[in-house]
């Protein structure tokens, strides 16, 4: 993987070293307002080149906590229908319950690792956009599975022998743990999803390019806008393969190719999943993803979120897989288990 990102890091720097004049904005396009559809004094810069400029870094961290689906208080609501008391509402039980995690956050109460206070975090007192995230089906809950996928999800299950891949085992070996925890991806759409830190996240422009480089895993996307077809239906990665356009002032990516390791929500190699990058007002960008995958769902869904700009939560470092010390103490403390029931069986 560390190979891989020093292929990746000079393409994106390239990227920001031809767009350093991209903050020279031309023309500009008005906002709609988000309900009535007024126009708002915010518009929408363009790059040199005349494209929409979504250029800067920016953050998810207020989304933390938004539950996927509409919960059940919210029953026969869509999330139009939700008042701002009601969201301020959940926000205060959504906060509440950061408060109770981040006190023992990689333990438990009876085994409190000292993780020390909320507001070490960066998700500590997130301020909402929305009630839920799914917002097609109109219902607000992601569409049932298909045989075929519970199939798969059963056998993922089976090979983890009563593990998660996270906190417990049995893990022989590296490969018996996430992704994620090995450093290696929290793929698509999981890098674009909220955590306790790293949230951050930056969009940079080239003529015919966007690259979106993410703080967690320090992964980088790289997406052509030139109308290229996808890759040979032979080559699949960890984050699929992306192609972008525009919709007036929206990106739009089209991504498929993904190893189904690393598929969202036990998806199969055939998911095709299409982004939305909405300006929403300055510096907002209002974000969905759309699935579509027949071999796992009955039909295709949607969720989304809101990105705000923040150029004070600049990318930090991200030394996972390099330092990543907690995978071998997994390991070492489960062969210590493993010894530990030898010697046992042995003696009785």
């Amino acid at each position: 993987m560390r190979r891989l990102f020093t292929t990746l890091t000079p393409i994106a720097v390239g990227l920001a070293l031809s767009t350093s004049g991209a903050l020279a904005q031309t023309a500009r396009t008005p906002l709609p307002g988000p309900a009535t559809g007024n126009t708002k004094a915010t518009a929408v810069p363009r790059t040199p080149w005349g494209d929409p400029d979504l250029q800067g870094t920016y953050t998810n961290s207020n989304e933390s906590g938004i539950p996927m689906q509409r919960p059940a208080e919210f029953a026969g609501k869509s999330l139009d229908q939700i008042t701002p008391a009601e969201l301020a509402r959940v926000m205060q039980q959504r906060h509440a319950q950061t408060e109770r995690t981040a006190a023992v956050i990689g333990g438990t109460a009876d085994n409190d690792t000292g993780a020390g206070p909320s507001h070490w975090y960066e998700n500590y007192n997130a301020k909402n956009s929305r009630a839920w995230m799914v917002s097609d089906p109109p219902d607000g809950q992601i569409p049932a599975l298909t045989p075929e996928a519970v199939q798969r999800a059963a056998a993922v299950r089976a090979a983890r022998r009563g593990g998660d891949g996270y906190y417990n085992g049995p893990f022989d070996g590296p490969e018996d743990l996430t992704l994620y925890v090995r450093c290696i991806t929290r793929g698509l759409p999981g890098s674009m999803m909220p955590a306790i830190y790293g949230n951050s996240y930056q969009i940079v422009q080239g003529p015919g390019w966007v690259a979106i480089r993410y703080e967690m895993v320090h992964e980088t996307r790289l997406i052509p806008l030139d109308g290229r077809p996808h890759a040979s239906d032979k080559l699949h990665s960890y984050m699929g393969d992306a192609r972008g356009h525009w919709e007036g002032d929206t990106l739009v990516v089209e991504t498929t190719n993904f190893l189904e390791k690393s598929a969202y929500g036990g998806a199969s190699d055939r998911l095709k999943t299409v982004e939305r990058f909405k300006p929403a007002g300055k510096g907002v960008i209002d974000w969905s993803i759309t699935f579509d995958d027949g071999r796992t769902w009955a039909r295709p869904w949607t969720f989304g979120m809101e990105r705000a700009r923040d150029e004070t939560q600049q990318i930090f470092e991200y030394a996972c897989h390099e330092g990543n010390e907690g995978l071998q103490g997994i390991l070492i403390a489960e062969r210590l288990k493993d010894k530990e029931a030898a010697q046992h069986s042995h003696s009785n």
